[in-house]
Order: structure tokens, then C-alpha cells, then sequence
């Protein structure tokens, strides 16, 4: 790896999101499986699956294109961009 490069905060966001919404993501399933005794009143619409997979999606997408070997190619492809 060069020495002084730089990673955009993009794709550490990027990381976030796929770290969280696999943990909601995972909470969520564990819950259809196994319900609570108490449900909270719109239970039936699985809010933290839906949610979970929107961010572990957002994060997949923030994480490939923000990433330092995609940015390398870009930057392979483009020799004369900053």
C-alpha cells in the first residue's frame, strides 16, 4: 500500500451501515423464529427486517463503491484525475 493515501469517510459509513443493519438485520429473523412474550403493537410488520436489510444493502453499496481497491481502478483508469 502507498504510503500517505487517503480513504474517503464514505466508505467507512459504508462499513457502518453493513455492521448495523446485519445486526438488526440478524435481531430481526431471530424474532420471526423466536417471538417475544411481549410484542410491541405493529409486530407483525417486522420492522427491524425490513430496516436491517435496507442498511446491510445501503452499506454493501456504500462499501464497494467507496472502496480503496475500487478506487485504485478508477484511478488506474484515469491517470490524469486527482
Amino acid at each position: 500500500m502507498k504510503s500517505g493515501g487517503s480513504l474517503s469517510i464514505w466508505f467507512f459509513i459504508g462499513i457502518s451501515l453493513l455492521v448495523n443493519g446485519a445486526l438488526i438485520f440478524a435481531r430481526g429473523i431471530y424474532e420471526i423464529i423466536h417471538p417475544p412474550q411481549q410484542q410491541v403493537v405493529l409486530f407483525y410488520l417486522h420492522a427491524n427486517v425490513w430496516w436491517g436489510g435496507l442498511l446491510l444493502i445501503l452499506g454493501v453499496v456504500y462499501g464497494l463503491h467507496y472502496s480503496p481497491l475500487h478506487q485504485r481502478k478508477r484511478n488506474a483508469a484515469n491517470p490524469n484525475a486527482s
